[in-house]
């Protein structure tokens, strides 16, 4: 299990990931091929990324770290970031077409063996800028109905064929065209969830006509977690290790488990 610390109070937000070792990866005696980085430089000012490195490949989980490195390098530089919301998608694209071309180059020749997904998250005070390449995925909270937090996921990138699951890659030959960019405007959002797809079936509801969901209950509960008063940190993050890492949890998917996510401070 890896897991990092929730960011110090000078944030209004919090941050916290958290990454279990999948049971098929356990019974192979094979380490969890995910991987996360998060990054604050303001009150309202971070990056979320996590990535999934492909089981099939030798060097996967050396490319998921990487791809996380790279966005954590690429996304929120110190150089400004875009002040008219308009240019956020631009900005996106544009970072990961410096990202891939810097990731084949130090994986060469092989790049291929590192192939890994990536979901990006970068959150300003103005803007939130979402990039997903591959079968990662995004949940916000935001806004209030009838008494209840509302969840929305956000639009993740079509599938290679609508007959097939396979994902693909940084590395993938049509990956600038095929991966999904969003930004958001929204002055109510108070939680951000970042997964792999290992979390797919914990997170994630399917009610018909292709359409999909998040669900509500998992999302928040790990979300508010954070927001307890009862427990500590430590304990609450082994609680949630814990929940990851649960047999229930790997009944549905055997896969590694990445959660990486954002709470604003009260």
């Amino acid at each position: 299990m890896n897991a990092t610390t929730m960011t110090p109070s000078t944030t209004q937000w919090r941050l916290h990931g958290v990454s279990v070792t999948g049971h098929r990866h356990r019974s192979d005696n094979m380490p969890c091929q995910d991987a996360f980085r998060h990054r604050s430089t303001g009150p309202d000012t971070f990056l979320l990324a996590v990535a999934d490195g492909a089981g099939s490949r030798s060097r996967s989980r050396e490319g998921a770290e990487m791809a996380v490195e790279l966005a954590d390098l690429l996304f929120l530089p110190a150089s400004p970031l875009p002040q008219d919301p308009r240019d956020v998608e631009d900005f996106l694209r544009a970072r990961f077409t410096v990202l891939r071309a810097e990731f084949i180059r130090r994986t060469q020749p092989h790049p291929e063996d590192f192939a890994t997904t990536l979901t990006v998250v970068v959150h300003t005070g103005g803007w939130l800028g979402y990039l997903s390449v591959g079968d990662g995925f995004a949940v916000l909270r935001a806004g209030v109905r009838a008494g209840e937090p509302q969840f929305h996921l956000l639009p993740q990138p079509a599938p290679v064929s609508e007959y097939s699951n396979e994902a693909f890659f940084v590395t993938s030959d049509d990956a600038a065209q095929r991966l999904q960019t969003a930004c958001v405007l929204d002055s109510e959002v108070t939680g951000i969830l970042l997964c792999t797809d290992g979390l797919t079936q914990a997170a994630v509801e399917f009610p018909g006509n292709n359409r999909k969901r998040a669900k509500h209950n998992f999302v928040s509960r790990v979300l508010g977690a954070m927001e307890r008063p009862d427990i500590g940190q430590e304990q609450e993050a082994a609680e949630l290790a814990r929940l990851l890492g649960s047999r229930r949890l790997a009944a549905d998917n055997a896969d590694d488990k990445t959660l990486l996510r954002a709470v604003r401070g009260l």
